[in-house]
Formats: C-alpha cells, structure tokens, sequence
C-alpha cells in the first residue's frame, strides 16, 4: 500500500526493501539500515566505495577462527556508517549451511535492545 509523504512522521525513513511504496521508520529504519550495510561488500557502491564492509570474505574460513574477524568487521561497519546506533554485542554461529551474524544493539539515545541478524 503506498503511503503518501505527509504520513511519515519520523524525521528519519526510507523505502521499505521489496515492498513498493511502504517505508520504514524509526527503529525499523535503523535496523534496516544495519543490514544494508552489513550485506553490501566494500567496493560495490561506485558513489562510496567504503560502504558496507567485508564480512563476506570470511564465508569460507573455519567458524572458530571467523568469529573475532567477523565481530570486527560488523563493529567497524556500524561505527562508520550507522551513528544512530550502539552495538551491544555480536554473535556468530552456523545454520543450515551458512554462517549468522547476530547484533544485538540500541538507539544511541534509547534504552531498548534491538537484534538484526543476517546471513554472512
């Protein structure tokens, strides 16, 4: 259902991903954002070729030795690119045949923990 501007209420949103003309805001727009940049590798975006990070690079290492890497790079990743949040933690573990990286996170002026996961 499409939305028309005057309705978004928080001064952050963007497009809600594969869902025409809905949007997310809030909370919401920060967890999305998280897995954006989370699941873009570094050098894919000509306009910044920063963005995202390089989690991906470790799909194939040995899980024991893939999680300090991998919690390193999410850390550094939502430091530089999502200042609205604070990272709590992240885990990493494997499932049905792919690696999940699990943050567990909050709203820089919020209480609240927040948990976005994404495969790896």
């Amino acid at each position: 259902m499409a939305r028309d501007l005057r309705d978004i209420r928080a001064l952050h949103w963007q497009p809600r991903l594969a869902a025409d003309g809905e949007v997310v805001e809030g909370v919401a727009d920060v967890a999305q954002a998280i897995r954006i940049i989370l699941t873009t590798p570094k050098g894919s975006d000509p306009h910044r070729p920063e963005f995202g990070s390089d989690i991906w690079r470790y799909i194939d290492w040995p899980v024991t030795e893939v999680r300090p890497q991998i919690v390193r790079e999410v850390r550094e990743a939502i430091s530089a690119w999502e200042p609205r949040a604070e990272v709590l933690s992240v885990s990493v573990e494997p499932a049905n045949g792919r690696l999940w990286v699990r943050v567990r996170w909050r709203l820089v002026d919020a209480l609240d923990e927040q948990v976005t996961e994404v495969a790896a």
